[in-house]
């Protein structure tokens, strides 16, 4: 391990702890994507059960394909929420795949406590999903991601996409106080437009 915690490295440490998912074989193929297109990690994930990861800024259709690149190389389990429209056939099982869990949408339901319920059922589970909630510049972020942290009682841990860099910023879990005006300026700090792809969209 590097003596500075955001050191650049092909791939940092991982605890017993933490979701995992993949075998040799995504291992390899992430591994190999990792070095032909030079992107790195900096920091490391905390050796923990249960968290939810906010990956920002999200401005391009780049972002997720970056993303899962980085998820079957370190070999995690990665979830993420869709509408459950999504998960019909004939491409529905690519996104189970791909850790996508359907969520109902509907007035009747509350996408929240669907998913606070969701921890509470699954022993191990990293929820990762972008506050923006959309590619296009918006003047704040939804609040969803932060009740469902809240409700849950676990951290959040940021995790930045510079492109310009290359690099994908792990920080260290972040607890919630439950003053959502604070805990969400606060979480923006590890965020900025110069990381982004499209820095106008952020």
């Amino acid at each position: 391990m590097p003596l500075n915690p955001l050191a650049p490295t092909l791939l940092p440490p991982m605890g017993d702890l933490v979701p995992r998912r993949g075998n040799f074989v995504t291992f390899t193929i992430a591994r190999v994507l990792l070095l032909l297109t030079g992107w790195r990690f900096e920091g490391e994930l905390p050796n923990l059960k249960q968290f939810v990861m906010i990956v920002a800024p999200h401005t391009s259709n780049w972002d997720f394909p970056v993303g899962v690149m980085a998820m079957f190389a370190l070999g995690i389990r990665g979830t993420f929420l869709g509408k459950n429209t999504l998960f019909k056939r004939p491409f529905g099982f690519i996104f189970r795949w791909l850790g996508g869990v359907p969520v109902d949408r509907s007035s009747s339901h509350n996408v929240v406590d669907q998913t606070i319920e969701y921890f509470r059922q699954t022993d191990r589970l990293i929820l990762a999903l972008s506050p923006e909630g959309t590619r296009k510049k918006i003047p704040q972020w939804r609040t969803g991601f932060y009740w469902v942290a809240v409700g849950a009682g676990v951290p959040i841990v940021p995790v930045a996409f510079d492109f310009p860099r290359k690099r994908y910023i792990l920080h260290p879990p972040q607890v919630m106080t439950g003053d959502a005006d604070r805990d969400i300026a606060h979480l923006r700090s590890f965020f900025s437009a110069s990381q982004a792809r499209r820095p106008e969209n952020y």
